[in-house]
């Protein structure tokens, strides 16, 4: 299995996220993948419920918004994917999202790859008014919503949290049903959200020897609900040379994201780098 390798971008600057993509999509890499938050609360002095292992991170960290970014590198490439990971889905309201996503995989002919979270920063909710609490439920509620008003001619939804009679929604995504959806997250939520609505998952905290007992759980779900295929598993990673990615094919992983750069050097002789890797492999 060749493993596709995917570009993470989130913390590079507005310039070199241009030249970074332009590139990577000119040596054939098979996406690009933006974090996204809406606001950060001002005290980022640690995470903000107990044992969750996530690192804080400046409350400055600059984030542009992942569908108008995304739509412009779409016009700036060809062939390379557009993903998010991840997208705090919770906080929006779902026919907004499917509108954006939609948009997005129209005008990039059915390029994007939309990475989901449940989202682990409480005080973003608190800030749009939002019950932190309902954040399972809601992300579980709101990917039922897309997932129809993107594939069916008529949609009517009547939920714990969302609540519209009969709408239609046109254009629909180029790719069908819909865009593949890719479910970031560690815990058993995530691995079962992972298996009931998502097509990929992305461990944000599994070590690589674990990834088989985490996948064999997902893919039982996954049957048991009477869907068919495996998940497709995007890891977190170095590659340094062509044995790590036989390391990474032997665990079971799709795609391994990977920033190849140096601190200080021009990101794109990293690229270059990674292709050569990738092609000795």
């Amino acid at each position: 299995m060749a493993v596709k390798l995917g570009i993470p971008i989130g913390e590079l600057g507005l310039a070199d996220v241009i030249t970074v993509t332009e590139e990577a999509d000119r040596l054939g890499f098979d996406s690009v993948w933006i974090p996204e938050h809406l606001v950060l609360p001002h005290d980022m002095r640690g995470s903000p419920f107990a044992d969750d292992p996530h690192a804080p991170i400046p409350a400055d960290m600059p984030f542009l918004d992942p569908f108008g970014l995304l739509a412009f590198l779409a016009a700036r490439t060809e062939q390379i994917r557009l993903a998010t990971h991840v997208l705090n889905l919770g906080l929006r309201h779902p026919l907004v999202t499917a509108r954006a996503v939609a948009t997005l995989d129209v005008i990039s002919g059915g390029r994007v790859d939309l990475g989901i979270g449940a989202s682990w920063l409480e005080g973003e909710w608190q800030a749009l008014g939002l019950d932190f609490a309902t954040r399972g439920r809601r992300v579980d509620e709101a990917l039922t919503v897309c997932r129809s008003l993107w594939s069916e001619d008529i949609t009517e939804h009547h939920g714990e949290l969302f609540d519209f009679g009969p709408v239609m929604f046109v254009p629909k995504p180029v790719q069908k049903p819909w865009p593949p959806i890719h479910i970031g997250g560690d815990g058993p939520a995530a691995l079962r959200r992972a298996a009931l609505y998502g097509d990929g998952w992305v461990p944000m905290n599994h070590h690589l020897d674990d990834l088989a007992a985490a996948v064999a759980r997902i893919t039982e779900w996954r049957a048991a609900a009477g869907r068919d295929g495996a998940v497709e598993v995007t890891f977190w990673g170095p590659v340094r040379g062509p044995a790590d990615l036989d390391r990474y094919a032997r665990a079971g992983v799709d795609r391994v994201l990977v920033r190849p750069w140096r601190l200080g050097e021009d990101p794109r002789e990293g690229l270059h780098r990674l292709a050569a890797v990738a092609q000795a492999g």
